[in-house]
């Protein structure tokens, strides 16, 4: 019989439904795309059995939703799941119904609890965990700091699944609106790397991370949407008076009218 005090919150289907709902127009309001790199996205079909950990960089306030709409897209049939520090899930109780459950990494206990919940929802096949394993919000480019221990740790203690590097950026380019970039990395089949010890899967886990956003990072300074499948189109143009002002101008000179100011996702 499970502990309850172990159990993982069970997540409230149609509370999660509604949310989707709001998220992808609360996204189109917020960015001007959010697009995967096309040769990337493959690894999401790729890792199409067994239970799926997607662990990222930490660059932004809204890595959580961009996670539970990636998550959404690309696997359509995995139950989101991501741990969460435990006294901000304290404080924003609502975010259990959507998947999350809090970790406390700092004792021995916390890191045991864990372990403990993970496994237990990895031990679904159709399940996936989304985790920034940095422990931190960080910049995009910066690659300075190790992972934390507990992705390696929770790794060497299974025999199945799949582990998914994903690398974000969130950009100003020809819009008002920012772009978010995504590619993932070279999915890594947890049994082919079975004899790994801790500290060999924290820096295979570390070199997988860290190339795969040095890639990104090229795709991103290039400025170019080729090679990005765009999964939400925002808003485009300046908004506002502005806005308004460019389109009755062109209503009046009979010229047509164009919101975008760059060739990027059109």
């Amino acid at each position: 019989m499970k502990d309850n005090c172990e159990a993982v919150p069970p997540v409230a289907k149609w509370f999660q439904n509604g949310f989707h709902r709001f998220l992808k127009p609360y996204l189109r309001r917020h960015f001007h795309a959010i697009a995967i790199e096309r040769e990337s996205r493959c690894g999401a079909a790729v890792c199409c059995d067994g239970p799926l950990i997607v662990y990222g960089n930490h660059p932004s306030w809204w890595d959580p939703m961009v996670a539970h709409f990636l998550n959404l897209t690309l696997f359509p049939g995995r139950q989101f799941r991501a741990p969460i520090a435990a006294e901000a899930l304290a404080h924003y109780k609502v975010l259990a119904k959507l998947g999350f459950y809090g970790v406390q990494m700092d004792s021995v206990a916390g890191t045991a609890r864990f372990l403990k919940q993970s496994n237990q929802i990895l031990d679904s096949s159709t399940s996936s965990i989304w985790m920034t394993p940095e422990g931190r919000f960080a910049d995009a480019r910066d690659h300075r700091e190790k992972l934390m221990p507990g992705l390696a740790h929770l790794c060497s203690r299974r025999s199945d699944g799949w582990v998914l590097p994903l690398a974000l950026e969130y950009v100003f380019w020809d819009e008002r609106l920012p772009v978010c970039l995504a590619r993932l990395g070279v999915p890594i089949r947890i049994s082919d790397h079975a004899s790994l010890l801790k500290p060999q899967w924290n820096d295979q886990l570390q070199q997988s991370l860290r190339e795969n956003q040095f890639r990104l990072a090229e795709l991103a300074i290039a400025r170019s949407s080729d090679p990005f499948d765009n999964l939400l189109m925002g808003k485009r143009g300046a908004g506002g008076v502005y806005e308004w002002t460019r389109r009755m101008k062109s209503l009046v000179t009979g010229n047509k009218f164009r919101s975008e100011h760059g060739s990027q996702f059109k």
